[in-house]
C-alpha cells in the first residue's frame, strides 16, 4: 500500500480545493470503503467524509453542504472536492480506509485556508 494524497494548499477563506488520493501500490482504495481524514493543530484526527466501495457517501457534520467525496475506481483514486473552505479546515489531510490501521497513514496533504 501506498497512499499519496495531493491538492493541498494556502487558500483565502471562501475558495477552494480538490484533493485527491491516489494507492501507488496496488488494488487498496478499490477494494475497501475509504475515508479523508483530518488533524487539525493541537487537535486529534477526524474523520470528515466516507465513501463505500459501491459509492454509498457519508459526510460528517462539519462536511455537510460544503465537501463532495467521490472515487474513480478505474483510477483507483479517491477525491475530496472541498467549496467554501474556513480557517477551521486547516489541517494535514490523509485519505485511508474505513476503519483506518492503526500503524499506516501514508502521504498527506496540507491544507491552510487564511482568514
Amino acid at each position: 500500500v501506498q497512499l499519496q494524497a495531493s491538492g493541498g494548499g494556502l487558500v483565502q477563506a471562501g475558495g477552494s480545493l480538490t484533493l485527491s488520493c491516489v494507492d501507488s501500490g496496488g488494488n487498496f482504495i478499490r477494494l475497501n470503503d475509504m475515508g479523508w481524514f483530518r488533524r487539525a493543530p493541537g487537535k486529534t484526527r477526524e474523520l470528515v467524509a466516507r465513501i463505500s466501495r459501491g459509492d454509498d457517501v457519508i459526510l460528517k457534520d462539519v462536511a455537510k453542504g460544503r465537501f463532495t467525496i467521490s472515487r474513480d475506481h478505474a483510477k483507483n483514486t479517491v477525491y475530496l472536492q472541498m467549496n467554501n473552505l474556513t480557517a477551521e479546515d486547516t489541517g494535514l489531510y490523509h485519505c485511508n480506509k474505513i476503519p483506518p490501521p492503526y500503524n499506516y497513514w501514508g502521504k498527506g496533504t496540507q491544507v491552510t485556508v487564511s482568514s
